[in-house]
């Protein structure tokens, strides 16, 4: 009998401090109109002196709770992020040992991607039989790797957490999962530091990215259900990485599925990277938009590129 990997379990969190555009107004040669039209933001959250693990902490937790497991029924933890809180140790092992769990734990980064990348590696885990329940975690501080005097990067990156449980099930839960990866645009969306111990912050060649993401979402969104022998009728919700409107909306537009079926925390969340798929799950799932059964799927690009999806029966 085949180990499917479903989602038992979602959490979120977002710091309190929240920044709105026409607070970015007072600093930045933009303003309110010019941000929304561009991306679909209007605020974001910025934490105060809360740390990767913290917010990851808190997430974890609600999410536990949910699928009402201990820490210690954990298998394995995997923890998404592009900014950890040390160089080493992982900061999964951190979150491991706040939350009381004794499973092995490491972290995984593909920056936006991070999340996709971070369940699909779960879903092995669980369909070779390797693991019962797996906690995924996508946490980010995006805003210590921002120059807030940029316009074109401090208007869309916040920070926050999202995790879910995922555990082994007989009859559903992870329908098709791929990944793809092409290092050959390092220059249009990376940290610009050179070494290790050196500070940089993030840099973005927006028109660029815009026309990777585009095409490459797209494609994939069309190579996912066509391999799953579905049509965009058949998704109850698209649930994807959070970065920008126009982006969201023309893949949504290629496939022919209405924004009526795709959760978005844009406006409210910016763009957090690895987080921000697990964030809109979880406030799809609270809010009662998404229920069991549904198809769902995820997607998501992050620099490099990397980018991947799955498909999910909830």
């Amino acid at each position: 009998m085949k180990n499917f990997a479903r989602i038992i379990g979602t959490g979120s969190y977002l710091p309190a401090k929240i920044v709105t555009n026409f607070d970015l107004e007072k600093t930045l040669d933009t303003s309110d109109e010019w941000i929304s039209s561009r991306t679909g933001i209007k605020e974001r959250r910025i934490v105060t002196n809360e740390s990767t693990c913290d917010l990851a902490f808190e997430a974890s937790k609600k999410a536990l709770e949910m699928a009402e497991i201990s820490a210690t029924e954990i298998d394995i933890i995997i923890l998404a992020t592009t900014t950890p809180d040390k160089i080493f140790p992982a900061t999964a092992t951190i979150l491991q040992h706040q939350l009381g769990a004794t499973c092995p734990a490491f972290d995984m980064q593909a920056v936006c991607a991070g999340f996709v990348f971070a369940l699909q590696t779960a879903q092995q885990y669980i369909e070779n039989g390797t693991a019962k329940n797996i906690l995924v975690v996508g946490s980010e501080i995006m805003s210590k790797i921002v120059d807030w005097s940029d316009r074109s990067t401090a208007i869309i990156f916040g920070d926050g957490a999202g995790a879910v449980v995922l555990s082994a099930d007989s009859t559903s839960g992870i329908m098709h999962s791929k990944l793809y990866s092409d290092g050959s645009h390092l220059s249009s969306l990376h940290v610009n530091n050179n070494r290790i111990n050196e500070i940089g912050t993030i840099e973005m060649a927006g028109n660029e990215v815009y026309k990777i993401a585009v095409k490459r979402l797209a494609d994939l969104a069309e190579e996912t259900l066509k391999n799953c022998s579905m049509t965009s009728d058949d998704l109850t919700w698209m649930i994807p990485h959070q970065a920008n409107i126009r982006i969201i909306s023309a893949v949504a537009k290629r496939i022919s599925l209405p924004m009526s079926k795709v959760i978005l925390t844009l406006e409210k969340h910016g763009n957090t990277s690895a987080a921000s798929i697990p964030l809109a799950l979880d406030v799809g799932v609270r809010d009662g938009r998404i229920k069991k059964g549904d198809k769902l799927l995820f997607e998501g690009i992050g620099g490099g590129f990397s980018w991947g999806s799955i498909l999910v029966e909830y």
